[in-house]
């Protein structure tokens, strides 16, 4: 199979921007970001994996790509979502990836590794626990207080008004150092990119019948937490290994929710672990 090496990839009419860098022959990595951050949330983790030779491919996905933002929330239903980091796949050439999430990305890997394991040879999940795990725990923990924002950002437009000014101060209350909250916060005012993110939210509750059926993932799976997590408390974090029949880490980390910019060192070597014998 060729590898290919990719600025871009095009799906349904959108195209996503992406960063491709490290050896093409080498073991491949899609590093899946979250809200709000984009493909560059990434960056100090990249550099660690290219010099172990691992491929690794980022890309800003739907919502995030200035050339892939639908304006209606229908487009955001979990099946066109892993559509895309099919499509991904199939133009990079590598076949099956090892499949890395945070946050959003997170439960995307979550969902992928029981819809698609034939594409992947694994995955590693940062912060977001399994999505079952996650309904459970709302009523056998404090969780559902925890995410009572995901109901706020289902109003229509006010969110946007309310965040756009306020994110990058919202964001260094949850932890995020100020140099990363600050690049997001700048990220999120241009366009309708704020809306974009919002949209997985407002995306989750509408039914989709296309989207394959939930079960266990299948395929090798790490799970790295932080235990000083805001938004993401423990008993999801451990209920998530009931949902994999497959071998499985669970990693429990000093760290808050940003795993990506705060231990880069730590999530490097996580997913060398996972990915080189």
């Amino acid at each position: 199979m060729t590898h290919t090496r990719l600025s871009s990839y095009s799906r349904g009419g959108l195209t996503f921007d992406v960063s491709d860098s490290g050896p093409l022959d080498g073991p491949t990595v899609v590093l899946l970001h979250g809200f709000p951050a984009n493909r560059h949330s990434f960056d100090d983790v990249v550099p660690i994996l290219n010099a172990a030779g691992i491929r690794t491919l980022a890309p800003d996905q739907r919502g995030y790509s200035d050339r892939a933002r639908p304006r209606r929330r229908r487009d955001y239903r979990s099946a066109e979502l892993q559509r895309d980091v099919l499509e991904l796949v199939n133009a990079s050439g590598a076949g099956r990836v090892h499949l890395v999430g945070h946050d959003w990305g997170g439960a995307l890997a979550w969902q992928l590794g029981s819809s698609a394991p034939e594409r992947l040879t694994g995955i590693t999940v940062l912060s977001t626990p399994h999505p079952a795990a996650m309904v459970r725990s709302l009523v056998s923990s404090a969780q559902a207080l925890r995410s009572l924002y995901v109901l706020v950002f289902q109003v229509p437009l006010a969110p946007e008004l309310v965040l756009r000014p306020r994110l990058a101060r919202l964001l260094r209350r949850m932890g995020l150092n100020p140099t990363a909250a600050a690049r997001y916060g700048e990220f999120m005012r241009t366009g309708n990119r704020l809306s974009g993110g919002l949209h997985w939210y407002r995306g989750l509750w509408l039914p989709d019948g296309r989207a394959p059926r939930s079960r266990a993932v299948q395929v090798r799976t790490t799970y790295v937490w932080g235990n000083r997590d805001q938004a993401l408390g423990r008993r999801a974090a451990e209920l998530s290994r009931r949902f994999v029949r497959a071998p499985y880490r669970f990693v429990e980390v000093d760290e808050n929710h940003w795993l990506p910019e705060h231990a880069p060192e730590r999530v490097a070597s996580e997913i060398i672990a996972d990915v080189l014998p």
